[in-house]
């Protein structure tokens, strides 16, 4: 009669608890080569590729079993898996996002003050500003150069890399300026200037007023054929330069960068290379851009890139080819997991959680029914049958799984990309993993949910 959860951890004795634990070490690697929507991409469809998908333009005809990708703009990549159905009786859909909270520069960044040379970034998604200061960063991206060239920029990963930081003010001077500043302006984003350069040019011109900006744009020149006009057409971010890592003696955690969402994407990518056999409906994993900013953009989810995608498969596939409203049928027809976070029970500030109702870390995949703000302002709040559906699937496959609220009620909330999903009529819910300290440079997450929820999306894909 009672409904009662415990940590999946306590179902494992030692030798499947160490294969979790070795289970997650492609996924720490992934990590540390993707720390960018860009990369995340790239990287991925070269695993895609690699496990035999191939560009779905290049077929004129698609038949079940065969797997095919698109990829838009280096910022989102679809991988399919025919199914044995029709395409107008729906697919299943899992959904994530690979852009994450970070540093961008500004298009002009580049000045010198007090002889240092400095970059003015602007911050991208919901951060904490003053956790991004005093620590090493890394410089990713690509510049669009003059000459019609794109290159591309990795500075601060390699071990022999500079890298870039904030300065922070000393407590022994911050008593007026910025100790008695609420959190959110303990470091504003006018202030988020980073380190670059203290090094004058190496000749005494006097036409020359910023010989340390002038130095830093040599250096720039020398390597990446870059002058200072180039910034205008680059896409350069600002991320921490650490590595994935365990976290405890227990090594059951893992801390890093971009968590959010890359467990889910990680795990969405993995599990569908991994099906054994032709699913009955046909498989697509969609990650996305833009989510952390609201989706907009030509390559975040509001751009209707799903209905173009679909409308090139339905276009392949012979029994839907000739049918103009195919899409919107199969859209009707299809479920789909919108893999994203939530809120993992934090034991310092568990104040700001209902307990009952909050996910916690090595509980298994979190359902989340809705997220939004007051209200349920902005939720998809998925309908009691298909919430029963999963919950369903996942007991039978033995899955372990949970459900969870983003906070306590007026607490504060967020959104997810499941509204965008589910206005196509596509039955969505909330899937994927808890985490701590969401939308910080080190978020936390559980070896344990990662395997879960690799699992919950295998099956999903294959029933």
């Amino acid at each position: 009669m009672l409904y009662k959860q415990e940590s999946g951890w306590k179902k494992l004795n030692n030798e499947e608890r160490q294969k979790i634990i070795n289970f997650c070490e492609p996924y720490k690697e992934f990590l540390d080569k993707a720390k960018t929507e860009r990369e995340f991409v790239i990287e991925s469809q070269k695993l895609a590729e690699e496990n035999g998908f191939v560009d779905a333009l290049s077929k004129d005809v698609l038949n079940p079993g065969d797997k095919v990708f698109f990829n838009l703009r280096d910022k989102n990549l679809v991988l399919a898996i025919i199914g044995k159905d029709a395409l107008t009786d729906g697919a299943n859909f899992v959904v994530s996002h690979v852009d994450s909270p970070r540093l961008d520069l500004k298009q002009k960044p580049l000045y010198e003050d007090s002889e240092f040379g400095l970059l003015k970034t602007h911050y991208y998604g919901g951060i904490k500003k003053y956790q991004w200061a005093a620590r090493p960063l890394a410089l990713h991206g690509v510049v669009a150069l003059k000459s019609g060239k794109n290159v591309n920029i990795t500075i601060g990963e390699d071990g022999s890399d500079p890298v870039f930081m904030i300065p922070d003010l000393l407590p022994h001077l911050d008593a007026k300026v910025q100790r008695e500043r609420k959190a959110g302006e303990v470091l504003k984003g006018s202030e988020m200037h980073v380190l670059v350069g203290s090094i004058p040019c190496e000749f005494n011109d006097e036409d020359i007023k910023e010989q340390v900006k002038y130095n830093v744009l040599q250096k720039l020149n020398e390597k990446y054929d870059m002058t200072e006009e180039d910034f205008i057409s680059a896409e350069l971010e600002l991320v921490p330069a650490s590595k994935a890592r365990d976290i405890g003696l227990d090594r059951g955690l893992i801390g890093a960068y971009g968590h959010d969402d890359r467990i889910c994407a990680w795990t969405s990518i993995q599990s569908i290379i991994d099906l054994e056999e032709t699913p009955e409906k046909t498989a697509i994993c969609f990650l996305v851009d833009k989510e952390e900013i609201g989706s907009s953009g030509s390559t975040g989810l509001e751009s209707r890139y799903i209905e173009h995608f679909m409308e090139e498969l339905a276009a392949r596939m012979p029994a839907s080819k000739d049918d103009r409203h195919a899409v919107r049928r199969c859209f009707w027809n299809s479920r789909a997991l919108s893999s994203d976070v939530n809120a993992g029970l934090n034991p310092i500030f568990k104040q700001v959680h209902d307990q009952q109702n909050a996910s916690r870390l090595g509980y298994g995949i979190v359902l989340t029914k809705y997220t939004g703000v007051r209200g349920k302002g902005g939720s998809n709040d998925a309908d009691a049958e298909f919430v029963g559906e999963m919950r369903s699937l996942f007991s039978a496959n033995d899955i372990t799984w949970q459900t969870g609220m983003l906070g306590e009620v007026d607490e504060g909330g967020g959104g997810t990309v499941a509204k965008l999903l589910a206005q196509y009529g596509i039955r969505t819910i909330d899937a994927g993993a808890a985490l701590l300290s969401m939308h910080s440079p080190m978020e936390v997450a559980s070896k344990y949910d990662v395997h879960e929820i690799y699992r919950a999306y295998k099956v999903f894909y294959a029933k």
